[in-house]
């Protein structure tokens, strides 16, 4: 989404195509948006992801992130960078299986192996939970815990922060700034619109109208907003 594309879109909303004259220019416009993207940016829950090398901890100066959400092994199973760096005996079973002429030879055997490296598994992210993080937000770190082999490369999902318009891609948050981007704008040229008022004047203008207007609007748009959201930022992922 560009800038001067919104800014025209609101323009031509209260001007009629720009038939009629505002009182409010493309300066006021520009500080709507920017009021709007703050005030999106409180109720912002899509997520972004990005794939770095590992470390235990990371810097998150440079990411643009508001929040961590989740972070991932990326490596395949059965690599160098697996969660165990041994071969699930399921995955090693089922090449088995189509390599022997499909006999069920052994396959008990290796039912008990799988339940018990499941097991194993289990009292590891029991006693260290593997991929758990801690996000420091005043110094902007992310302190991630590891109890198997070093996986080399992992992803973090996190939630960005919006600094400018043209970051929005999605078509619901096109939307929903750009109909508050109009909301503000009538709210602006309905206070000025009826700032003064003639005692006895031969015509009146729309200004309690159009302020009334926008006030509803942004009351409506405000909860749409409370209520979709996702609420999807948390603090840590769990203790170590």
């Amino acid at each position: 989404m560009q800038l001067q594309d919104l800014i025209e879109e609101v323009s031509n909303d209260l001007s009629g195509g720009g038939v009629l004259e505002l009182d409010i220019g493309e300066a006021q416009i520009k500080a709507i948006v920017n009021k709007v993207l703050r005030e999106v940016g409180r109720y912002w829950d899509e997520t972004t992801m990005i794939t770095v090398p590992f470390a235990s901890c990371i810097d998150l100066k440079d990411f643009n992130c508001s929040s961590v959400v989740k972070v991932y092994r990326t490596a395949s199973v059965g690599s160098s960078d697996s969660t165990s760096g041994l071969i699930d005996p399921a995955y090693a079973q089922q090449w088995m299986l189509f390599s022997s002429g499909g006999t069920m030879y052994n396959l008990n055997e290796y039912v008990l192996n799988y339940a018990a490296w499941n097991t194993l598994n289990q009292i590891r992210n029991t006693l260290s939970t593997d991929m758990a993080f801690k996000e420091d937000t005043h110094n902007k770190k992310l302190y991630i815990n590891e109890y198997m082999t070093n996986p080399g490369m992992i992803t973090i999902e996190y939630i960005p922060k919006i600094p400018r318009i043209e970051d929005i891609q999605s078509d619901y948050w096109i939307d929903i700034v750009t109909r508050l981007c109009i909301a503000y704008a009538k709210i602006w040229e309905g206070r000025i619109r009826t700032r003064f008022t003639p005692s006895s004047p031969l015509w009146t203008q729309d200004g309690e109208k159009i302020l009334e207007e926008g006030n509803t609007e942004l009351t409506e748009l405000r909860e749409v907003l409370r209520t979709n959201s996702n609420l999807i930022g948390p603090i840590s992922s769990g203790s170590y």
